[in-house]
């Protein structure tokens, strides 16, 4: 019998917390997909936390993903200032591939968008031209980096506003730790949007 899947692009749903030990490498890197953005770096550090470690809540597993995204930006810092030549590339270019995965804002539907992603970004729609100027300076200036941001309703005026104010700060570090704190909120936000979801649908079949 084939394998279930949780498909980011059909019809998302998370698995209950308890189970996420017990199930299958596709299944966990599928509930991770949803929670974050598709990403095999992402994947092999988050799977053996899955593994190892009974979570009571979605949050809990997401805080903790935090602490090690956090944890592996410190240690990109650390190597950066051990060598300075650039021997200590490695871990950088593992944090910068998991911020990477995220999509550009603004980006339209041919940039391959999950469903979340576009929901996320609907109030971004206009101004499309303004804001890939606003990602094109972002990159030259964090080669490496896509700028993240958790939208959360705000619309492009404001955005672009905090895209200007980043990209004139000019800090690499202070920027990963934005980005992880981003991409975390959003993890957080999507899982409760998620779980809501399921809920009422169950309410719904229950009463039916």
């Amino acid at each position: 019998m084939p394998e279930a899947t949780l498909n980011p692009t059909a019809t998302p749903f998370l698995p209950a917390i308890t189970s996420l030990p017990t199930l299958s490498d596709t299944a966990l890197t599928s509930t991770l997909d949803l929670l974050f953005e598709p990403s095999p770096t992402l994947h092999a550090l988050a799977l053996p936390t899955m593994r190892t470690i009974s979570f009571a809540s979605y949050p809990d597993l997401i805080a903790t993903l935090r602490t090690q995204l956090l944890d592996l930006a410190a240690a990109a810092a650390a190597a950066a200032a051990a060598a300075p030549s650039g021997a200590g590339e490695g871990v950088r270019t593992r944090l910068h591939d998991i911020l990477g995965s995220h999509p550009r804002l603004g980006a339209g539907a041919a940039a391959g968008l999950s469903a979340l992603s576009r929901d996320e970004q609907r109030h971004l729609r206009a101004e499309g031209q303004r804001l890939g100027g606003l990602n094109g300076e972002y990159e030259a200036r964090f080669p490496g980096l896509r700028y993240v941001a958790w939208v959360n309703g705000r619309g492009r005026d404001e955005v672009m506003a905090d895209m200007v104010r980043r990209i004139g700060r000019g800090d690499l570090r202070a920027e990963e730790r934005e980005g992880i704190r981003a991409m975390c909120d959003i993890a957080a936000d999507r899982a409760n949007k998620l779980l809501t979801k399921s809920a009422e649908e169950a309410a719904g079949v229950a009463a039916s």
